[in-house]
């Protein structure tokens, strides 16, 4: 039995790359924008790698005002910052971000169903 090789292969993961130790948006790195399903109809949206020099509050504040949503933003240990935005605000979010000059449209990812 010992003349068998068996070749396991060897696990994939899809967000390595978003979790990587620098999630900071660099000349490579992107935002990211998912939608998570909490219960029922109801969902959240969350944004993560924003550059550290950005006003995450600030950005907060205009986006529940313009979305006419509750957010928040969290502190992940791995991370960073992550601003919160109750319901599927995925597409306004990337609009919202690419017309006030924050990230430019190729730097950002949106995932989800």
């Amino acid at each position: 039995m010992s003349d068998l090789d068996v070749q396991v292969p060897a696990a994939f993961d899809p967000f390595a790359d978003a979790s990587s130790d620098d999630s900071g948006a660099g000349a490579k790195e992107y935002v990211h924008i998912r939608v998570q399903q909490r219960n029922g109809r109801k969902s959240l949206t969350t944004v993560q790698g924003l550059k550290k020099e950005f006003s995450y509050n600030k950005i907060l504040k205009d986006l529940k005002k313009e979305f006419c949503c509750n957010g928040t933003v969290v502190q992940d240990p791995e991370l960073g910052q992550v601003i919160q935005l109750q319901g599927d605000q995925r597409k306004n979010v990337s609009t919202f971000l690419v017309q006030a000059g924050i990230v430019k449209k190729d730097h950002i990812k949106i995932h989800g169903f």
